[in-house]
């Protein structure tokens, strides 16, 4: 088997062994690394590169040393959920920076930070005035949580005495123009009431990117760009389907009168209805 050929079969083996391993840890591995894992993430993708490229070293060799790399992190944080001391070892502590609207500038110096570099983070959480902030704390993932004094902080209905009513998240009815029936059955809402309520709006199914219903029971819907760049057309196929239906009501009462003379006003209606299509048809065309 040429060399070329046995890299690449080792990179996609690799690959799917490294995304499993990922899936395997969590979550938790994405999105906040603590420095026990962010130096067992860089040797496990070093262990990976050397076993693809180096094509005299085993590859199994080098999947056993990946598993020991993934066995060291789990282990780690089980014991770390039962000691303080070793979770604050391996995944660090919060370090306080502003403390009763102070800044402590022994602790700016131990995480080895600049007065700008603590301004630049507190830009990033919209704040521009350093005398707005009662506390302050680095998380040991780097964000930086603050609290703004009192008369800082927004006013909220408490602080008004008002009373809110209770209010629930979102939920998504429609992706893609598709209802998603068991999102639909969990607010006890059907087919036919989404279709009423777009009704409403003078749209149709096709023409729904997002829908989504409120605590309310209030749907909004979000449009594909061509249905907001063209809105009168489906606006006039929604029309065309009630002149439709109205027409055929018309005919099928017609033929259900015992009367002539009611038989006689419902054909007549029914043919200035298909007039009425036909007229439309014709200027949209």
């Amino acid at each position: 088997m040429p060399e070329w050929l046995i890299v690449v079969s080792r990179a996609i083996m690799m690959l799917a062994a490294l995304f499993l391993v990922t899936k395997w840890l969590g979550k938790k591995q994405i999105s906040q690394l603590s420095f026990f894992e962010y130096v067992i993430g860089i040797t496990i993708g070093s262990i990976g590169a050397e076993v693809i490229t180096g094509l005299d070293r085993s590859f199994i060799h080098g999947v056993i040393g990946i598993c020991a790399f993934v066995v060291l992190p789990i282990i780690g944080d089980k014991l770390s959920m039962k000691s303080k001391k070793l979770r604050d070892f391996l995944e660090g502590k919060g370090t306080v920076l502003i403390q009763n609207g102070n800044v402590i500038e022994n602790s700016l110096k131990k995480e080895r930070y600049t007065v700008d570099e603590l301004m630049e983070l507190l830009r990033k959480k919209d704040v521009f005035q350093l005398s707005d902030v009662e506390f302050a704390i680095l998380e040991p993932t780097g964000d930086l949580n603050i609290l703004l004094k009192k008369e800082k902080q927004p006013l909220t209905a408490e602080d008004l005495n008002i009373t809110v009513p209770y209010m629930k998240e979102p939920c998504t009815i429609i992706m893609d123009g598709v209802v998603m029936g068991q999102a639909l059955n969990s607010i006890g809402k059907n087919e036919e009431w989404v279709k009423g309520e777009l009704a409403k709006q003078s749209r149709v199914m096709q023409d729904v990117f997002i829908g989504q219903v409120d605590s309310a029971g209030q749907l909004t819907v979000d449009l594909y760009d061509h249905v907001i760049q063209h809105p009168t057309a489906a606006k006039d196929q929604i029309l065309t389907a009630l002149l439709n239906r109205c027409q055929a009501d018309l005919e099928l009462f017609s033929l259900a009168s015992q009367a002539e003379e009611g038989m006689l006003l419902y054909q007549k209606n029914s043919e200035k209805l298909k007039k009425v299509q036909h007229d439309l048809k014709s200027l949209n065309q």
